[in-house]
């Protein structure tokens, strides 16, 4: 079977003697294995399993404990997540047990699948005789051990630091562990299972919550908080509180106490990378190459100039020319010599020169008024209207029909000269009042801006009213307050004109009757409804056009100065602004979650658990013991030893000792300690328990397993003092 771990492969399985044992300590968090009588496990790994397949073959392959993660880009891992074997504390996942196993005897040193050494394995207190069952069929049937021993992880720990002087023989074993958190009894070395108490919490709820808190608190940042970081940040970061209450009020508080207990992890951050101002040659690269590109276009500009007085002229000549044949033609021969040219008449071929002159001079760029003298002395300008000065009596009826058209362009013609003049006097006046206002500017700037700002804020409150009245309409309740929130309220004048109309034309014949539209006479209402301009329609008016203009001009002139987003808005328009990221933004700050997550080992009903806490346990388990003794209830509290991967925290033994004394009588001896190494204190119990000679009369061995069957490991129990 496959397997991906950077774990190596001991070499030396085949020197130990098949009388020594192999001890396993099976944690529901990791898997150590190693030989009876050596100080240290020989593998250790996450106890979880995770099977992915390959991306290109499809094999599948088996992921135990840790791994490299650089491996997991040739594997697809998204039907596949880590899984244990554990539920709570107990194994119930055998498939997944027999992976861990092969595994770890594996990187023991085994070859085959034969194991002839005995097996000393740990499992939680009162594991059901199910799992144990099936923990022993899969040891003898798989993989052929002559004999097993099941222990208690927490009594081998217990144990071994008895041994090292410690804790006493009688005394408390609390051990949080990573799923559940168990208290055992001891009196003279022997655990009292029936006074023994379990909690289902354990590091994986401290871990999981400080996750969730992290998660909803820095969402932007969720992928960072692996579960191996936050594990990590865990140990690193968190302790236990004295007082939560008080702990809780200095955070709320923003007390010094609280800045001095805040701790920062920073993510990695690259700071963008500042803009340096360019340099002379660089500005002066950039000069020569705009104006390289001016130039080209100035040069394609001034070709197709060319080429467009290059047609013109050629054109204008082309009509001159046909105007002078034209002259040369008979009287009855122009007909169809124009018919050839695609014109009608001698009028048009000169419309047609002048316009083309026209464009040629606009072309060549000469001022507009010598273009004017220039039309205006035009002698065949005269000759487009002959037929206007000569009376209607003189003329036949062709004639009069000529005679209204070239009194229809005539008129059209002058119109149009009347609104190039009107346009040219309004654009000097423009052009005038434009000087006067910058002479008023230059001469005093600050007089000039204030007056701008009031007539500003005037024209706005005015626009402002006219489209209340429009909205609200020209009701007033009596006071001159205008606005409701009637319909007939929110009508103007020229609508509620309309429906007097509709709502009375209909009586105003039949007397009563509703005989509109029966005359012709009847539809006249609606032009009379028509002359009625509706405000709606209407385009800007001149005030919204001099407060877009006082606006442009003010914002030129004021920097400070912001226009309103839209009238009637009294809030000024919020511009969205980027803020580019800085350090502080790639921090994560630990405040109270420092202490909120393992508070939940006390109290467990936070995170939905309604179980006693650690200090509630400890009373739990004295008073559960078979016999009542104060003498011995006080050796006991005088003797309580901590355990387990979750005894870390700073403040957990002092948090622990002011629980247990609010619960036992004033005056109670209470000692609380923690082992030499609260993690390898059970193997390493559990491997000096397994050297002892007399070890070989506390396992359960294989010939008992196949004469006995399995119901005899329930009355199975391992005596700790041999």
């Amino acid at each position: 079977m496959p397997f991906i771990s950077k774990i190596q492969r001991q070499s030396d399985y085949t020197l130990f003697d098949s009388t020594t044992p192999i001890v396993i300590d099976n944690g529901a968090s990791y898997f150590r294995i190693g030989w009876a009588g050596e100080t240290d496990p020989r593998v250790v790994f996450r106890n979880i399993v995770q099977r992915p397949r390959h991306k290109s073959t499809g094999e599948t392959v088996t992921i135990v404990g840790d791994h490299d993660p650089a491996l997991l880009k040739y594997f697809d891992c998204t039907r596949s997540g880590p899984r244990s074997a554990f539920d709570s504390n107990v194994v119930y996942q055998f498939e997944i047990m027999e992976y861990i196993l092969d595994f770890g005897f594996d990187r023991l040193g085994a070859k085959g699948s034969g194991i002839d050494h005995p097996v000393l394995i740990t499992e939680c207190v009162c594991n059901p005789v199910q799992s144990r069952s099936k923990m022993g069929e899969l040891l003898f049937e798989t993989y052929g051990v002559p004999s097993i021993a099941f222990g208690v992880d927490a009594a081998f720990s217990y144990k071994y630091n008895q041994l090292q002087g410690v804790c006493d023989k009688d005394g408390l074993a609390i051990c949080p562990g990573f799923t559940t958190s168990h208290v055992i009894p001891f009196v003279d070395g022997e655990p009292v299972y029936s006074g023994s108490c379990r909690t289902n919490i354990g590091g994986f709820h401290v871990t999981d919550y400080l996750k969730q808190l992290l998660s909803l608190k820095y969402p932007y940042h969720m992928a960072r908080f692996t579960w191996e970081k936050v594990e990590d940040l865990k140990m690193e970061h968190c302790y236990i509180a004295q007082d939560y209450v008080a702990e809780a009020r200095y955070f709320q508080k923003g007390a010094k106490e609280a800045e001095e207990k805040t701790r920062v992890w920073q993510l990695p951050w690259v700071p963008p990378p500042l803009e340096e101002p360019p340099s002379e040659e660089e500005i002066a690269r950039k000069a020569a190459i705009r104006e390289k590109q001016g130039q080209r276009l100035r040069e394609m500009a001034e070709a197709k100039r060319s080429s467009r007085i290059n047609e013109l002229e050629n054109e204008l000549r082309g009509l001159e020319f046909l105007l002078q044949q034209l002259e040369q033609v008979e009287e009855s021969k122009i007909p169809s010599f124009l018919s050839d040219t695609g014109y009608v008449s001698k009028q048009e071929i000169e419309s047609a020169r002048a316009k083309v002159t026209h464009s040629l001079r606009k072309a060549k760029g000469e001022p507009k008024s010598e273009q004017v003298e220039t039309e205006k002395a035009d002698p065949a300008a005269n000759e487009k209207y002959s037929l206007i000065n000569i009376p209607d009596d003189m003329l036949t009826p062709e004639q009069l029909n000529e005679k209204k058209k070239q009194l229809s362009l005539k008129s059209m013609s002058e119109g149009r000269q009347r609104l190039k003049q009107k346009r040219y006097e309004e654009e000097l006046e423009r052009e005038r009042k434009q000087q006067l206002e910058e002479e008023k500017r230059l001469e005093n700037p600050e007089l000039y801006l204030e007056n701008l700002r009031a007539k500003y804020k005037d024209l706005s409150e005015r626009v402002e009213q006219r489209k209340r009245l429009k909205t609200n309409g020209s009701h007033s309740n009596g006071n001159n307050v205008s606005g409701g929130v009637g319909r007939g309220e929110r009508l103007n004048a020229a609508q509620r004109e309309r429906m007097r109309l509709l709502t009375t034309a209909a009586f105003d014949r039949g007397k009563g009757e509703d005989t509109f539209g029966a005359s012709d006479e009847d539809w006249q209402l609606y032009k009379l409804m028509s002359r009625d301009n509706d405000d709606d329609d209407e385009g800007p008016d001149e005030d919204e056009v001099e407060l877009a203009r006082i606006s442009s001009r003010l914002q030129d002139l004021d920097p400070a100065f912001v226009p309103k987003s839209e009238v009637g808005s009294s809030q000024p328009a919020e511009v969205p602004r980027f803020r580019p990221l800085t350090k502080e933004d790639f921090q994560i700050v630990f405040g109270v979650e420092r202490f909120r997550c393992p508070e939940i080992l006390f109290t467990p009903n936070w995170i939905g658990i309604d179980q006693v806490g650690l200090d509630e346990m400890a009373g739990v388990s004295i008073r559960r013991l078979p016999y009542k003794d104060e003498a011995l209830e006080e050796r006991l509290t005088n003797s309580i030893f901590l355990t387990g991967g979750s005894s870390f925290y700073p403040g957990l033994t002092e948090r622990l000792e002011a629980g247990i004394r609010m619960i036992r009588p004033t005056g109670s001896p209470i000692k609380i300690v923690r082992a030499l190494d609260p993690i390898l204190d059970a193997w390493r119990g559990a491997a000096a328990y397994a050297s002892a000679s007399q070890f070989h009369t506390q396992t359960f061995t294989r010939m008992d397993y196949y004469e006995k069957g399995e119901d005899w490991l329930r009355s199975y129990q391992l005596k700790y003092t041999l």
